[in-house]
């Protein structure tokens, strides 16, 4: 039996049978899966798929199993998430946010509080996300605050791309605490008076991630649940970069499906092609052949690039700091590389496949513009011409590069 206690090496989350957990949930994929089409025409927001995951544990399986999870690695998660993404991408950014959160409380001091959540993880209970500023607000600024009110600490705010607080129990707030200014994170209920969260994300892909506005008005949140922004883990931004690897790469699988599909049931041919049928001609075996590959390159990319991260959270524990310095560099830098190719490689995939179907392929019907849409959406996040030059001047200069950055409104001349 394994012990529990504090004074005993770190129980972490190395790895698992990833097939026995895979397996658990491909069903649950299978289900999410069939109606993926018809939630992205409607825009449906996934509220069964999620509770579906939910109530399966999905988003325990990086807890440990001493706790009442799965014990995955970072670079297994990274594969189900893919999975996931294939049956619908909107669904692993929905959960980008919770699987942040348990990331951190992975990393945290080994107390009562961290099991504390551990066992709120392995009950099913999700996280969502609300760190971006949407007032008129200068870069490095936060607006959003933690201060007390009478007895209590309480929240007050507004943030956009809160992306799967809709669905969630909880939220991670980015905030600043009053009256030290000192930044925080601050996990806020959801089902509580002074949280209300909109659903106006308004972008031409993803449009079902629950990415819009949430604001706090007087929302309570107990001390304890306040936890000092400097002790967040050290690769959290990698780790944020990785989850869109797995949803950009999940579409491309999902695009490799459907053309595969499409190729195989079609009947009308061109006079001048090359075979009695579709399935038959060479040049459109050619062109299912090149999404293939750049769909295969990419999920060998995010799942290789998922390594550094997992050598990071465990070098944590380590007690070398410069092993963990070096650790949290190259997780940094590996899912910046990891960006830059599968989001190329991926867009690249989801528009050849239109040269295997002509003009029918752009059927409203068929849907099959949302895997483009969907990853140029979430290839625009943290924007790839920031994350090139960081790996170019780590390359150059062995620049080392930043693990946390803001967005707001620029000095003015």
């Amino acid at each position: 039996m394994t012990s529990l206690n504090s004074t005993d090496a770190p129980v972490l989350s190395r790895g698992a049978d990833y097939e026995r957990v895979a397996s658990r949930f491909r069903p649950i994929f299978e289900r999410i899966a069939e109606g993926a089409v018809a939630r992205e025409r409607a825009r449906t927001l996934p509220h069964e798929p999620i509770a579906w995951l939910k109530q399966a544990g999905f988003g325990a399986v990086r807890i440990p199993v001493a706790y009442g999870g799965d014990g995955l690695s970072l670079p297994q998660l990274v594969q189900l998430l893919i999975e996931l993404g294939e049956a619908d991408s909107a669904l692993p950014q929905a959960l980008r946010g919770h699987f942040a959160f348990v990331e951190d409380r992975l990393n945290a001091p080994d107390d009562a509080n961290r099991k504390k959540w551990f066992t709120r993880f392995a009950a099913g209970e999700l996280f969502g996300n609300a760190w971006t500023e949407i007032n008129d607000v200068a870069i490095g600024d936060v607006i959003t605050r933690v201060s007390h009110d009478g007895s209590r600490w309480v929240l007050n705010g507004k943030k956009f791309y809160t992306t799967g607080s809709i669905f969630a129990d909880w939220i991670d707030v980015y905030a600043r605490r009053d009256p030290d200014g000192t930044d925080v994170i601050a996990a806020v209920r959801t089902n509580q008076p002074g949280v209300t969260t909109t659903d106006d994300w308004d972008g031409f892909g993803q449009r079902t991630t629950g990415s819009g506005t949430t604001v706090f008005e007087a929302a309570h949140i107990d001390e304890e649940n306040i936890i000092d922004f400097s002790t967040r883990f050290r690769y959290q931004t990698a780790f944020y970069q990785l989850v869109l690897l797995a949803t950009m790469t999940g579409a491309g699988r999902a695009a490799l499906r459907d053309i595969s599909r499409e190729v195989r049931e079609r009947r009308r041919v061109y006079s001048h092609g090359n075979a009695s049928s579709v399935s038959e001609d060479v040049q459109v075996q050619q062109v299912v052949g090149q999404v293939a590959a750049r769909v295969f390159a990419a999920e060998a990319t995010a799942v290789q690039a998922a390594q550094a991260s997992q050598r990071a959270y465990e070098a944590r524990f380590g007690g070398d700091e410069q092993d963990e310095r070096d650790a949290n560099i190259a997780a940094e830098l590996d899912s910046a590389r990891g960006q830059i190719a599968v989001a190329a490689l991926v867009l690249q995939a989801t528009t050849e496949l239109f040269n295997a179907l002509g003009a029918s392929g752009t059927s409203e019907s068929r849907s099959l513009d949302r895997h483009w849409r969907n990853v140029r959406t979430v290839a625009s996040h943290n924007p790839i011409i920031y994350k090139e030059r960081i790996v170019g001047a780590w390359e150059i200069n062995r620049a080392e590069p930043p693990y946390v950055w803001q967005i707001g409104n620029g000095k003015t001349s």
